[in-house]
Parts: C-alpha cells; structure tokens; sequence
C-alpha cells in the first residue's frame, strides 16, 4: 500500500513529532505541507492519504487548509488525520474530518493527542501541556497507526 502524510508543524513539533511515529509505522512518505506542490503533482498514485495539524484556537493551521482546497485528489481518497493541540477536544478533529469529506477525502480514522502549547497568551504563564507529546501520546500514536494496516 502506498502512503502519504501531508502535515504542519509550527511552534513546538507537536505535530511532526507525531507524524514522524505514524509514518514510520505504516512505512508513508513523509511530507511537510509547504514541499508538497514543489515535489509531487497530486494525491492519485496513493492508497492512503494522512493529513496531519496543529490546532489554532480551534481550527485546522492555514496552510493545511489552503492545501485541502487547492490539491487535486480523487473523489473518495482513502484518508485519516491527526491532530496536537493545547486542549484535546473531539470536536476539532470533527470538523477537520468534515472539512477534508466535503472535498473528495475518504476520512476513515482519526487520531488527537495533547501538545505543548505556548501560543499567544499562554505564553505569559509558560505554556501548557509541558512535554507533551509525551512516551504515551507517541505510543498511542503508533497503535492508531497499526490500526490503519
């Protein structure tokens, strides 16, 4: 099975870090957003596509988003995402899950994990989530990943 991850990692490498497990997992190309269209012309020649982001005060990063909406896929591609943010909600990967289904993606598994988060005005009191992702979110993320075999 050929994969690919597509993902952004800003701040901390919350999400990289994460990306980084799961692709070496299921044996996925590895693919920072901002490299993607200087190196690859569309998503069709991949069984399974990830698509992996930091949260921002409760959406997806921009460059992800600008990605989803200007890549050519096929309709129905076969796709999971994954997700760090300061606040661990199901309800960011719902609408991450919806936003890649209303373009052609296919979301068939989703995976959200703590993050460091030192962003705006947690700044001024150090941050949250200190350490994280930790051993267990990294564990947690390579038994999501098995599951996509």
């Amino acid at each position: 099975m050929k994969c690919i991850i597509i993902y952004e990692s800003i701040h901390h490498n919350n999400t990289e870090k994460v990306a980084k497990v799961i692709a070496d997992e299921i044996g996925a190309e590895l693919v920072n957003v901002r490299d993607f269209n200087k190196n690859y012309e569309n998503l069709d020649e991949y069984d399974l596509v990830g698509v992996g982001s930091g949260i921002y005060y409760g959406k997806i990063h921009k460059n992800i988003k600008n990605f989803i909406d200007t890549t050519e896929h096929m309709d129905n591609q076969k796709s999971f995402i994954f997700t760090t943010s300061g606040r661990t909600k199901s309800s960011f990967n719902e609408k991450f899950k919806d936003f890649l289904n209303s373009r052609g993606f296919n979301v068939i598994a989703d995976f959200n994990c703590k993050g460091f988060d030192t962003f705006g005005p947690l700044k001024i009191v150090g941050g949250i989530n200190k350490e994280h992702p930790n051993e267990d979110d990294l564990n947690n993320a390579k038994k999501f990943a098995k599951s996509l075999k």
